[in-house]
């Protein structure tokens, strides 16, 4: 009988099958993303998170959530797919009810580039942003320039 002073015993089906993915490389496209956890289920909706403003805007946020059909397509791919490498970087995923990280130490040894790709399914990942996404990153980087020339100039004035 389920406690109803446990928060976690109203979980639904739908928080049961919707999986934390973290730890991505910024170049894992969402195609490429829905393309590595497809195997494993019928993805119904995938949140690929991107920074809205400040300099990064326009760049993945490196997370994403994906819902699959059922809890059991969730757990198979959170058991396949937890802690795989893909551009060097090893995967974080849970599912996304739980609060807290088992392994945050994972996260910690991902200090490598993407330059080599360990997986049979992630080696389709071509590192293509998206063309709004790379020129919002070059105003983004403009912009910065802009100020920091301006910010060099002020000071020269005599």
């Amino acid at each position: 009988m389920a406690d109803l002073q446990d928060p976690r015993s109203f979980a639904d089906e739908r928080s049961e099958s919707r999986l934390y993915v973290g730890n991505l490389d910024l170049r894992i496209t969402e195609a490429a993303l829905i393309k590595m956890f497809s195997p494993y289920g019928k993805i119904i909706s995938e949140d690929f998170l991107w920074h809205t403003r400040g300099p990064k805007r326009g760049e993945p946020r490196g997370f994403a959530f994906i819902q699959y059909s059922t809890k059991e397509e969730a757990k198979l791919a959170k058991e396949k797919m937890h802690g795989r490498l893909a551009c060097g970087r090893p995967l974080m995923v849970r599912l996304a009810s739980e609060k807290y990280l088992e392994e945050a130490a994972a996260q910690n040894s991902s200090k490598a580039g993407c330059n080599t790709i360990k997986s049979g399914t992630t080696s389709t990942i071509s590192g293509q942003v998206s063309r709004s996404a790379k020129i919002a990153a070059i105003k983004s980087k403009l912009k910065a320039l802009d100020e920091e020339r301006d910010g060099a100039k002020k000071p020269k004035a005599s």
